[in-house]
């Protein structure tokens, strides 16, 4: 059975459109039975239905942007309904709410998010404007993307799976930069759930060989055994 990919998105879905390609292709062993946003208007949702996945919009009430405890419960409608598509892994592309333990915690060890910075570097929103920023008042001249899991609440802190180093060069704008490291995501994030894929297949196969199904005593041919000779 091929890895269950889920995603989470709440805008354009350019990262979701690189991985949907890759699946297509072949190039990753994985099959994505749904998305979810929590924008009517996320054009991540048309790019889905184009793709013939499943689209969930659920949006949030006024109350579950601003208090925590209605997050939560936010959160835990999200958990259910994300339940219904059986994932094995769960893909924030462009996700733009923090996630709670209320959701987190259904989904242990199977949440990962793909962040426009290196591990450590500019978590939160606008991460790639404010590296510009940063290189334009003599600071790093380089930023990145990372795939990371997501064990709990800190904002884009969690262990890292892949990340790749991008560049930014003495004459570029910030259009510039936004399209080097929107190229790079979307090859990282396909690299990121091929891995996670390929560790799936490695897992149920090792799985398999360990524990072989036992024929029942009915099915087995009295002629074919020698000890029934």
């Amino acid at each position: 059975m091929k890895f269950r990919i889920l995603v989470l998105a709440s805008g354009g879905g350019s990262n979701f459109q690189a991985l949907a390609d890759a699946c297509a292709r072949g190039e990753v062993d994985a099959e994505i039975v749904g998305l979810i946003t929590d924008r009517a208007e996320a054009f991540a949702a048309e790019r889905a239905r184009g793709a013939g996945v499943p689209v969930s919009i659920l949006i949030p009430g006024r109350k579950e942007y601003r208090d925590p405890s209605n997050r939560r419960e936010y959160d835990a409608r999200l958990a259910d309904e994300a339940e219904r598509y059986r994932p094995d892994a769960i893909f924030l592309l462009g996700w733009m709410r923090i996630l709670s333990s209320e959701f987190l915690s259904r989904f242990p060890g199977r949440i990962v998010n793909l962040h426009p910075a290196l591990p450590g570097e500019f978590p939160g929103k606008d991460a790639i404007a404010r590296a510009y920023a940063s290189f334009k008042t003599g600071g790093s001249d380089r930023s990145g993307v990372m795939v990371h899991f997501v064990p709990d609440e800190n904002v884009d802190s969690g262990p890292v799976l892949m990340s790749v180093t991008v560049p930014i060069l003495p004459g570029d704008s910030l259009s510039d930069l936004e399209a080097r490291i929107h190229e790079t995501e979307h090859r990282l994030v396909t690299a990121a759930a091929a891995r996670l894929a390929a560790a799936h297949t490695a897992a149920s196969q090792l799985s398999a060989a360990a524990n072989p199904p036992v024929a029942s005593a009915g099915s087995i041919d009295p002629k074919g055994d020698p000890s029934c000779h």
